[in-house]
């Protein structure tokens, strides 16, 4: 009896091991991060489209919906007569949003799993980077932002969404001149317009592609394309103009440059147009990973023979070329160094102590495959 009184003694006095951990539902999570952003004012009157939001918090719609239901319920947001949700509690300090100089803001055209895996990869780091420095990251999606006359969407987002800095995501000339114009401080993350003079980080695809051309030079060929998408890029315009220097004092060298639309149909298309020239090219410099992809397989079925018959290299790198048969030559950057470098430009922005037209360029290195 005594023996049995002084294990219950024991047993409720020794201490219980761990609980097992508790799981949020995704929901909750989701709610949580939205009165999170209502609170620190980063929408004042009301919520972005359903579409925006789901890319913002990389959930899908019901989930979204399911967490918008419980806002409601507790009183934060209600749904407008047209439909859009209206915030109701909003902090008594958001005119001054001090909030917002912690919130480094990104404007896509596409959402983060549509990246590819380099971009997905640099977005995660960055994300953690600016955590232990005590910033956020909140991407938003929006194509309207990428017209040809962004000013309206660009003036409802920065407004409803006030940022310490902006990461322009692919931006092309009338995006990066609106911010210019309105002295918003930005970041371009890729290549700016000359004409345009706001900071960047990108690859240095200048010198990349003058070391291309001169590869190719070395290994005898002599009419050579340069693969890319059509319209004003800047790294494909950056690009084009280090060919060209790498092959200016070849005597007899001939520079073709393939503008396509971006489908297969037509990339193949123009190759099978530019064969038919006097002296078609025997080497190919691709802009893009995918692309790249399209013409050697567009090659081979036309009984081409690679490298024997066509070199290929790819400017831009992606894990599916190191699959390729023949394993295509590429250039690779790190993009956990690009997070890096793009992570110091915005904090020295933020501080006040970077340059506002500092271009930050990184050299890729060349990861040689079977296509030279």
């Amino acid at each position: 009896m005594l023996l049995a009184c002084k294990a219950n003694q024991m047993s409720s006095t020794t201490p219980q091991g761990p609980r097992p951990p508790q799981r949020v539902p995704l929901t909750a999570l989701a709610a949580n991060s939205l009165r999170q952003a209502i609170n620190e004012g980063h929408w004042i009157e009301h919520l972005p489209g359903e579409r925006e939001l789901c890319a913002t918090l990389q959930v899908s719609r019901q989930t979204l919906r399911s967490a918008l239901s419980q806002l409601r319920e507790d009183g934060v947001v209600e749904v407008s007569s047209r439909q859009r949700w209206r915030i109701l509690k909003r902090p008594s300090d958001v005119e001054d949003a001090p909030a917002a100089s912690r919130v480094v803001a990104a404007i896509s055209p596409r959402p983060i799993e549509a990246m590819n895996p380099s971009a997905i990869v640099m977005v995660d780091q960055l994300r953690a980077d600016l955590a232990r420095a005590g910033l956020e990251l909140v991407i938003h999606v929006s194509t309207a932002c990428f017209g040809e006359k962004p000013a309206r969407a660009l003036e409802s987002l920065t407004k409803r969404s006030p940022a310490a800095v902006w990461l322009l995501f692919g931006s092309l000339e009338p995006m990066q001149r609106w911010f210019l114009k309105q002295e918003i401080p930005c970041i371009v993350v890729g290549s700016g317009v000359k004409e345009v003079p706001l900071p960047s980080v990108d690859i240095n695809y200048r010198a990349l592609c003058r070391h291309a051309g001169a590869l190719l030079r070395r290994k005898g060929h002599r009419s050579i394309a340069f693969v890319r998408p059509a319209g004003e890029f800047g790294g494909d315009m950056e690009s084009e103009e280090g060919l060209r220097e790498a092959l200016a004092d070849s005597e007899g060298t001939k520079l073709h440059v393939i503008r396509h639309n971006g489908t297969p149909a037509h990339l193949c298309s123009l190759l099978e147009r530019i064969e038919k020239q006097p002296q078609p090219p025997t080497a190919f410099l691709v802009a893009r990973a995918l692309h790249a992809l399209t013409l050697v397989t567009c090659l081979l079925q036309k009984g081409r023979r690679i490298p024997r018959d066509a070199a290929v290299i790819s400017r831009d790198d992606d894990l599916f070329l190191a699959h390729a048969i023949p394993v295509v030559t590429r250039y690779a950057s790190s993009p956990l160094l690009f997070a890096r470098k793009l992570c110091h430009l915005i904090r020295q922005m933020i501080e006040g102590t970077g340059s506002s037209r500092e271009a930050i360029r990184l050299m890729p290195s060349l990861i040689a495959g079977e296509s030279v």
